[in-house]
């Protein structure tokens, strides 16, 4: 599988979030702790927001992350608010980069840990029921990249939420219909540059590990002397797929069949369930 983290809040370096943290997404590229894999060496990519582009900018490559001096480059050099990371784990598709995350859409950003199971069985139907005029802008081979575009054919501009319910119901039935048991495993993170919508969901009721950040005024009061918490806003939310490190207090486990919005504002949390398309 792989692992992510989306970052929303005061703008920052990346090297902040990607390099710096004790347990840090180059790190877990190296020695996850809580995914499938130990490793996650089959590409990596980064998108982000500015505040002089209507769309994101996207960088993804092959190799692994921890070794990659492109990364580490711009890493020290580009500030975001808003920013999506993803190292990639492959479940049987190619290592190319046009399978790396996350996968980008006008001004929306997608990624995902988790499978459809037995993709290859269904994978027909579902791209059949992508809309057409969106049908030539799947670049790759991946189950996430057809998941994004179902998406977006179910309405993601207008209802994310319901968008994703909608996707994962339409992978429900038809994965059923070919006798898949559990078809749809996954967490993913999708925004449109202003606010991050997380989900937490699985057939089986027994998805992959994901974590939010708390509120950081209530770190401030536990860890006076965290210079990070000291110079971001209290706007400032971290959504991982394990913690970047042990600061007591720190993370919380998104729950079971849930997802949750990270926008200026009170942040939230909801239950999920698939929707008939």
């Amino acid at each position: 599988m792989c692992r992510w983290l989306a970052y929303s809040g005061s703008p920052v370096l990346l090297d902040t979030i990607l390099y710096k943290p004790a347990h840090s997404l180059i790190d877990q590229s190296l020695h996850s702790r809580l995914g499938v894999e130990t490793t996650n060496g089959d590409g990596f990519g980064i998108g982000w927001y500015t505040d002089h582009a209507s769309t994101p900018a996207v960088l993804r490559d092959v190799g692994p992350a921890w070794n990659n001096r492109n990364l580490r480059e711009i890493a020290d050099h580009v500030e975001s608010p808003l920013f999506f990371a993803h190292i990639r784990a492959s479940t049987g598709t190619a290592v190319q980069q046009t399978n790396c995350h996350p996968f980008r859409h006008g001004r929306w950003l997608w990624m995902h840990n988790g499978a459809i199971a037995d993709f290859h069985l269904i994978r027909r139907e579902l791209c059949l029921l992508v809309d057409p005029v969106l049908f030539s802008d799947i670049e790759g081979t991946t189950d996430s990249e057809v998941m994004f575009y179902l998406a977006v054919t179910f309405g993601l501009d207008q209802d994310p939420p319901g968008a994703v319910a909608r996707m994962a119901g339409v992978v429900e039935r038809i994965g059923r219909e070919h006798g898949v048991e559990f078809p749809l495993q996954m967490t993913v993170a999708v925004s449109d540059g202003e606010s991050v919508w997380a989900f937490r969901y699985s057939s089986q009721g027994k998805s992959r590990s994901l974590f939010y950040s708390s509120r950081v005024d209530s770190l401030r009061k536990l860890h006076p002397d965290v210079a990070f918490l000291r110079e971001v806003s209290d706007e400032t939310r971290l959504v991982v797929s394990e913690p970047l490190g042990d600061l007591p207090g720190a993370w919380n486990e998104v729950p079971e069949s849930s997802y949750g919005i990270v926008r200026p504002g009170a942040d939230a949390l909801f239950p999920f369930t698939p929707q008939a398309a």
